[in-house]
């Protein structure tokens, strides 16, 4: 009988993506830089602009998770970028370094052994370490979704 898997374990194949919904890497990587400010006809944002909201907003909760003097930004424009345009060439693979920092540490959080997932934050109004991290999968999981449309609109998704 193979051996069930903990709550972490879960979280963790949840944060990371794969099974119900594709990963960032594989969404993200080799954007071309010429489509990373288009916005579609009827497409609200550019990839830039989900790119990173996607960044800002898991900050956002990691920040929040860990960090009881954090100040979220003002919503919702402190987490969309007003420009559908990156700021310069290296603007896009920073983002996508930070995104995967902060998914890195949401990780380790979760995978701490001493991290009560279900014990209320003391800084918060009922939040728990589960809560934010089911709201991290769930958001990032929406937002690759969309992305993934835009690179199709746009003729970019293998």
């Amino acid at each position: 009988m193979p051996k069930q898997k903990s709550l972490p374990d879960h979280l963790v194949e949840l944060l990371k993506a794969g099974q119900a919904h594709t990963d960032f890497e594989s969404v993200t990587k080799n954007w071309p830089a010429d489509l990373q400010s288009v916005i579609p006809k009827n497409a609200e944002h550019s990839a830039w602009q989900l790119l990173e909201h996607l960044r800002l907003a898991q900050w956002d909760i990691l920040e929040f998770t860990r960090n009881p003097k954090h100040v979220s930004p003002k919503f919702p424009e402190g987490y969309w970028p007003k420009s559908p345009a990156p700021p310069d060439k290296q603007a896009w693979n920073k983002s996508r370094q930070a995104f995967q920092a902060d998914l890195q540490a949401m990780l380790k959080l979760v995978q701490n052994k001493s991290t009560d997932l279900l014990a209320p934050l003391p800084h918060g109004d009922g939040q728990t370490v589960l809560r934010e991290a089911l709201l991290l999968a769930d958001h990032n999981a929406y937002h690759l979704g969309a992305l993934v449309l835009l690179r199709r609109l746009l003729g970019a998704w293998k």
